[in-house]
């Protein structure tokens, strides 16, 4: 059965393998080959470290050995960054498990909402959670032409 933990600073390098890992798993399902690369090589070890620790809420799902199966964050303002499920944990509702305590912690912060800008891949499972697409981002990562959506929930 799959816990919830706090992030570790040691856990920077594990969630940015588990970062690219599951871009180049999911990605490929919306997204085109050259749209993918450009997206898995904003993995970056510092980047993640430096983003997770800098007092965002940061949780990280694990399995009974402690392997990192997915992990999501929830900015003070309630802009959520990352929610990223690795590969071999693929069905067993790691997102929403991830997204429903990251909720809890904004309505006990007060918090009026919750936005994200999800992926293609994404965007079906914050739908379910109640979030409301408020647009589409067109956007450009090295020259490839790339897409996310602007979306919300009211709390």
């Amino acid at each position: 059965m799959p816990t919830l933990r706090s992030y570790h600073p040691d856990d920077a390098a594990a969630l940015t393998d588990l970062y690219r890992r599951s871009v180049h798993h999911y990605g490929p399902r919306g997204y085109s080959a050259e749209q993918v690369a450009v997206w898995s090589a904003s993995a970056e070890t510092a980047r993640t470290a430096a983003r997770c620790s800098d007092g965002r809420l940061v949780l990280v799902a694990q399995d009974d050995a402690g392997r990192a199966l997915g992990f999501g964050d929830l900015e003070a303002d309630g802009h959520l960054d990352f929610l990223y499920v690795a590969p071999e944990a693929e069905g067993l509702r790691i997102g929403s498990l991830l997204y429903a305590a990251l909720e809890a912690h904004a309505r006990s912060q007060g918090l009026s909402r919750i936005f994200v800008e999800a992926s293609e891949l994404a965007r079906p499972l914050f739908e379910r959670h109640g979030f409301a697409t408020l647009g589409r981002n067109d956007l450009e990562r090295d020259g490839v032409a790339i897409h996310n959506y602007r979306m919300e929930k009211r709390l």
